[in-house]
């Protein structure tokens, strides 16, 4: 399964299209922002959309997901920890920043050990809760989509409701380190890193 990265928003967020070469079918994840930009990457790889998937329920990952559904008629997905939250007005004056429009409700809910499949390809979906109690990351063949659970030299922030260290922590030692240190991590912002390098060299990690 491959992979392109849209940058969208304020915040920087990283949408990715994760996509079987063969078919072209994609898997849009966290449309935060920019729906225009998105269509345009989509468009310009001749990808077709199957799937929404939201890593976790911010405004910054989830601002675009009313503008995918339209566009493509395709099913919302979400943990269900956090399936609230797609409706929940979080914070008006951060969405006018994001220029985040109300998500529609999930279509169903991913649990742990799903396969999500997208054309001959597939993504596994792990219960990564800590940044927030739904928070998950999924599983390539080759990467994984660590959403605001992992970053290049860093963690998710758990200061924010629903937010838990401890879940952090755990979520990230006993179901992210454990996989293979050759694994690319794509995270929800900022640089690429590997599984091995935040194993080594992760000052958040004990």
């Amino acid at each position: 399964m491959k992979y392109e990265v849209v940058v969208v928003g304020a915040l920087e967020t990283n949408c990715y299209l994760a996509y079987c070469s063969k078919t072209g079918e994609c898997a849009i994840i966290d449309p935060g922002a920019d729906p225009e930009r998105i269509v345009a990457a989509i468009a310009e790889r001749e990808l077709t959309p199957v799937v929404i998937l939201n890593t976790h329920g911010h405004l910054d990952h989830i601002g675009s997901n009313r503008d995918m559904k339209d566009k493509y008629g395709i099913p919302l997905r979400i943990h269900a920890a956090d399936g609230p939250m797609l409706t929940n007005i979080q914070n008006v004056e951060l969405s006018l920043l994001l220029g985040a429009k109300e998500s529609p409700s999930a279509d169903s809910f991913l649990v742990e050990g799903e396969t999500v499949t997208v054309g001959e390809c597939a993504l596994s979906v792990i219960h990564t809760p800590g940044h927030t109690p739904g928070s998950i990351s999924l599983l390539a063949n080759k990467y994984l989509l660590s959403g605001d659970t992992l970053f290049c030299g860093g963690v998710g922030r758990t200061d924010l409701p629903g937010g838990s260290f401890r879940d952090l922590e755990k979520s990230i030692k006993e179901k992210v380190l454990t996989l293979d240190e050759g694994l690319l991590v794509l995270p929800g912002h900022g640089p690429f890193t590997t599984i091995g390098q935040e194993k080594n060299s992760n000052p958040f990690i004990s």
